[in-house]
């Protein structure tokens, strides 16, 4: 019988959600939330730096690599772009809560 966890993780790989740049974006979403707050930035604004630049990085993604090019399919590519804003989005507001 399959754990639920890892059943759970399991889809998030065969789905695109995870992969190597994963913790990449999780780590540059607290890394860009801490030099905000550093800088001064509200709660609010830190978090809202992260999204808005992550969102930005992957609209630059899109146009650079593609969608099926690189994940497969279009579906793989939207569950990935999804779950990378969400991982660095999530973080920030770790942080700052």
């Amino acid at each position: 019988m399959i754990k639920p966890l890892h059943q759970f993780v399991g889809w998030q790989l065969t789905s695109g959600q995870l992969d190597h740049w994963t913790a990449y974006h999780l780590a540059g979403g607290a890394f860009i939330c801490k030099v905000a707050l550093w800088c001064g930035a509200s709660a609010f604004w830190a978090v809202a730096t992260v999204f808005l630049l992550g969102l930005l990085w992957e609209v630059a993604e899109y146009f650079i690599e593609g969608t099926e090019e690189v994940y497969g399919t279009k579906k793989k590519w939207a569950y990935n772009t999804a779950a990378d804003l969400f991982v660095e989005t999530a973080i920030a507001i770790w942080i700052v809560v």
